[in-house]
């Protein structure tokens, strides 16, 4: 039901109101008048009937009758009141010239009609009938009743004369003019139906232009300006409303960037976080949450604690009474369905001391150890560069020193025999080598201008593969390319440093198959991701060693002249592209290298120009 309709029912039902009520007053007091009327009319019929009965009885002392005889006294003024013409004539004008006169008679004591105006009941009982004062005096409902119900005579008594007034007399003559104030009744009556519907459609216009730009600030659309016409109260709100929604157009704006950027936070996020509000209902899930409850995000928002959450599983009995009683969870851990380590932590939002929400947070524990393993391997990487720039500084100065002097020290000693030559080359050589070391450590930690360009990561793989063909050879090792042609596998990479890089493990697994093998170099997209992987059939890395294969100097080749820095470099190169570097090792199976870079679309517009990377 609307509020028009409302209104219009409001006004509809006072104007009906008042007319019926105008219109009960009109015809009560008219038939109440006529009726009063009709009263008086009769009472004076009454009298004169009454003054000229009196002067048609003569004074019967001076006549022969015997006074002293009632019968004969009845009858002597029985024959004057018959024998009266004065009485006749004036009996017989009441009935013609009054229409609610039924009908007039002169009875005696005994209730015998002495003179009647018609003549078959002379002689004969009157009935007695009820005085015209009870229809008279009766409420409005009941004078309609009696008026409109079978004719009835009502009397109106002065001492023995009687005159009747018909109810059908009385109806007929009153019936037109309550069918006339009847008619003016309804036409009153539609005439306000039509001044309610024209009344509300006046007072409701200026809502219906409000609802107008309300709908408009809601759907974003423009607002009236501020000039709009402020001389009413109509106008100070419509002013109001373009100023709110302008102000609600602005904010739409805004929120719909912190969602987009929420969401594709929200989406890259390896931890499941849910928002709950006040209520426990879910206003924000992330997309690692999915795995996590093993149900859609669909399915999630906007469903409950106790819905999402079971007593019968091992997180719904953590987080369900802790929901209840309003307390913080901090990073419980249990063991998941699947077999992997989950902790999990509960906070409660407050403001200014009331709680508006929770933020649920649910982790992989492996996922946590290898980050916090990736932060000490940056860590450590960065303080081992500090140190050997620090190294090399303070080496190279001395070797470049004993290179001269060695040189101008060869040039003196033009005599020299063979063997004194012998060992100054020897010394000269081990110099230089000492140089091409320390410049390595120079090159590896010194900041580097990445030179980004677009690049399919399968060609990559190609030439990397051509690069270690040579050295696969010699240990019996056969490489393999797993990569689909029809997946273009674009990347935004400095190229010369993501061959160095993938080179880098594959000439390390290339010299853990000392038996010979296969050495597999597989890509394929992963989300927004590009995957990249190095698989060898080698004897596989040491559990004691795997947290420290990235740092730089560590090396499990001993006397086989590993130097330790061709791991740690991979590492810091997949990080320079914002990708990372993971892997599996089963000792006498072999290892699984896996590079992730994201793909060119993904880039964010400000990495892709001009990028600095340093150590």
């Amino acid at each position: 039901m609307t509020r028009k309709f409302i209104i219009v029912m409001v006004i509809t039902t006072l104007f009906t109101a008042m007319v019926v009520g105008f219109s009960w007053f009109y015809l009560s007091q008219l038939l109440r008048q006529r009726l009063v009327w009709a009263d008086e009319t009769a009472s004076q019929l009454t009298n004169q009937l009454e003054y000229a009965a009196k002067n048609a009885v003569p004074d019967l002392t001076s006549t022969r009758v015997d006074t002293e005889n009632p019968k004969a006294m009845r009858a002597a003024i029985t024959n004057s009141l018959q024998t009266d013409s004065n009485l006749n004539d004036m009996l017989g004008s009441v009935v013609g010239n009054y229409f609610i006169i039924y009908d007039a008679a002169i009875i005696d004591l005994n209730g015998m009609a002495i003179l009647d105006t018609r003549p078959a009941l002379n002689g004969k009982p009157v009935a007695e009938r009820p005085p015209l004062a009870v229809l008279r005096d009766a409420g409005f409902i009941r004078q309609l009743r009696l008026l409109w119900s079978p004719g009835a005579v009502y009397g109106q008594a002065f001492g023995s004369v009687r005159v009747g007034v018909n109810t059908v007399f009385l109806r007929s003559e009153l019936a037109p003019r309550l069918r006339q104030a009847g008619f003016f009744s309804v036409v009153s009556i539609f005439c306000s139906l039509v001044l309610a519907a024209v009344v509300s459609n006046v007072a409701l216009g200026p809502l219906k232009a409000i609802a107008r730009n309300l709908d408009s600030a809601s759907a974003g659309d423009l607002l009236p300006d501020e000039e709009t016409s402020a001389d009413d109260e109509v106008g100070l709100v419509s002013l109001k409303i373009a100023h709110l929604g302008r102000q609600i157009r602005d904010t739409n704006e805004i929120f719909s960037a912190l969602k987009d950027n929420v969401e594709q936070v929200m989406t890259k996020l390896q931890d499941g976080l849910m928002l709950f509000t006040r209520d426990t209902r879910v206003v924000l899930v992330s997309a690692s949450a999915e795995k996590f409850l093993g149900r859609p995000r669909r399915e999630i928002l906007g469903r409950t604690a106790a819905e999402i959450f079971s007593d019968g599983t091992v997180l719904g009995a953590v987080v369900l009474p802790a929901f209840q009683k309003q307390r913080a969870l901090a990073q419980y851990e249990f063991e998941h369905v699947d077999g992997r380590r989950v902790q999990v932590s509960l906070d409660f939002i407050q403001e200014r001391g009331t709680p508006i929400g929770a933020l649920l947070t649910m982790r992989d524990v492996e996922s946590v150890r290898r980050i916090e393993n990736e932060i000490e391997i940056s860590r450590r990487l960065s303080a081992s560069g500090r140190l050997t720039r620090g190294v090399a500084h303070e080496v190279k100065n001395p070797l470049n020193a004993m290179a001269v002097h060695l040189q101008l020290l060869q040039n003196k000693l033009q005599q020299d025999d063979p063997e004194t030559r012998r060992y100054m080359d020897i010394i000269g050589n081990e110099i230089h080598r000492l140089d091409r070391v320390v410049q390595i450590l120079v090159d590896f930690t010194r900041p580097r201008d990445l030179r980004l360009e677009e690049v399919d990561l399968r060609k990559l793989l190609e030439d990397v593969s051509l690069l270690a063909a040579p050295d696969a050879a010699r240990h019996g090792v056969r490489l393999v390319r797993e990569v689909r042609e029809e997946d273009a596998l674009i990347v935004r990479v400095d190229s010369d440093l993501i061959k160095q890089a993938i080179l880098n493990l594959v000439l390390n697994g290339v010299q853990s198959m000392k038996e010979g093998g296969t050495l597999t170099l597989a890509a394929r997209r992963d989300g927004e991701m590009i995957l990249a992987e190095v698989r060898d059939q080698g004897c596989g890395i040491p559990p004691e060693a795997q947290e420290k294969i990235f740092e730089l100097y560590y090396t499990t080749k001993g006397d086989q002249g590993g130097s330790g820095i061709g791991l740690a470099q991979t590492y810091q190169i997949m990080q320079w592209h914002y990708g990372s570097v993971q892997f599996d090792s089963i000792v006498g199976a072999g290892t699984t290298f896996r590079l992730r870079l994201p793909t060119a679309a993904a880039v964010k517009p400000d990495r892709r120009e001009g990028e600095k990377a340093t150590a």
